[in-house]
């Protein structure tokens, strides 16, 4: 059963998109053809089957999390145009 244009109208307000009266019983029912893709994913069998590794939870923590500068200002102001001892310089934009 496609979704009904109040609805459309609700979500395409919710995502922020401008839809014509005209485009919304189309796009009910693209959306109605996704929210079925969606439901077919729910009945996948997935018992048993680990995390993926991408996920993060799996994964080992490679480094300390931790700010720092990176020790390489030298290498970074390489690419400055202009700069005036640890600092980049720019155009005065503002009188």
């Amino acid at each position: 059963m496609p979704l009904d244009a109040q609805t459309v109208r609700r979500i395409a307000r919710l995502a922020r998109i401008g839809v014509a009266d005209d485009e919304l019983v189309p796009l009910g029912h693209e959306l109605d053809g996704i929210i079925g893709w969606v439901e077919q994913l729910g009945e996948v069998d997935v018992d048993g089957v680990p995390p993926m590794i991408g996920t993060g939870l799996a994964m080992p923590r490679l480094r300390e999390d931790a700010v720092t500068d990176g020790n390489r200002r030298e290498d970074v102001l390489s690419n400055a145009p202009d700069r005036v001892d640890a600092y980049f310089t720019v155009p005065k934009v503002v009188e």
